[in-house]
């Protein structure tokens, strides 16, 4: 059986590139998990709680309950549900999952697959990683799921998917002027800009093309809060701050809380901004809450 491939094919909900991340947030969370107690079970009371964190954090804006991925997760052949009556899950009903002592695990197959090639799971790590997330959130997901993964482990083969484009990074910091298009840094040492990154507005993993309208030069903390829905892009190219963060440090408020409301800065007359079409499914499926009014000169 190729359980990379098995993974790849998670049935998920699915439409007009609408984000659905509960089945693969579950099972890096049950395989970081395992990396710790291969034999421990996941009773859904003792877990309800950290899979509605990353489902918060890491999900789409809308919210949704943990008990959505314990119980459907089931139908793909990679876990398992038994409750206090036997096997099988009771649904997707949380009163029905605490009541029935319901306790989730990866299917007998899997982890002795995850026994017997020691690489395994972190090759399915990095393609749930490569698959549903911005490449910006992977280690702080890695940390928040518990998984640990050696670093060779990033250049394991996967199943074939269609390979990024390497000139993407190089074209939109050009098209910025290697500048961050929230706040203008443009820190060098010598002739090589140092904390500027390309970012997708439309994830690449969720069929964002490597376009320069698809992209912004962001300095490295900007791309981490635009990845996260902290920041995004309005129709008339100024920039969102989620009303939903928090700072009350002087630095809090000039580096992000002052940015509602500015326009982007480029990209240099000749290069394409931001496509609309990207911009509204970063909108939809990334940026948290409604936007802050913009701040006042």
């Amino acid at each position: 059986m190729d359980w990379l491939e098995r993974i790849a094919a998670l049935r998920q909900w699915a439409r007009n590139g609408a984000r659905a991340p509960h089945k693969p947030l579950l099972l890096l969370y049950a395989l970081g998990r395992f990396q710790e107690d291969a034999d421990a079970g996941l009773p859904y009371t003792a877990v309800e709680r950290d899979l509605q964190r990353l489902l918060s954090e890491y999900g789409p804006p809308h919210k949704t309950t943990p008990a959505y991925p314990f119980h459907h997760l089931t139908s793909d052949g990679v876990w398992e549900v038994r409750t206090d009556r036997g096997p099988g899950s009771p649904g997707s009903g949380v009163r029905d999952l605490r009541e029935s002592g319901a306790t989730g695990r990866l299917t007998p197959e899997l982890a002795a697959a995850l026994r017997r090639e020691p690489d395994l799971l972190g090759r399915i790590a990095r393609l749930l990683l490569d698959l549903h997330f911005p490449p910006s959130l992977h280690g702080e997901l890695c940390e928040a799921v518990g998984l640990d993964l050696e670093p060779m482990e990033a250049e394991l083969a996967s199943p074939a998917r269609r390979r990024r484009d390497r000139r993407m990074r190089e074209l939109v910091l050009t098209a910025y002027e290697y500048r961050c298009a929230f706040c203008g840094y443009d820190g060098r040492i010598g002739a090589v800009p140092v904390g500027l990154e390309a970012a997708h507005v439309r994830w690449w993993a969720f069929g964002g093309p490597d376009e320069v309208e698809n992209g912004l030069c962001l300095c490295s903390l900007h791309h981490k809060l635009f990845d996260k829905g902290v920041l995004g892009v309005g129709d008339d190219h100024r920039i969102l701050v989620s009303q939903r963060f928090v700072g009350h440090s002087p630095a809090a408020r000039d580096h992000v809380i002052a940015l509602a409301g500015r326009p982007l800065v480029g990209p240099q007359p000749g290069a394409n901004p931001v496509a609309a079409e990207h911009r509204d499914w970063h909108a939809q499926q990334v940026f948290h809450g409604d936007p802050r009014p913009a701040a006042a000169v």
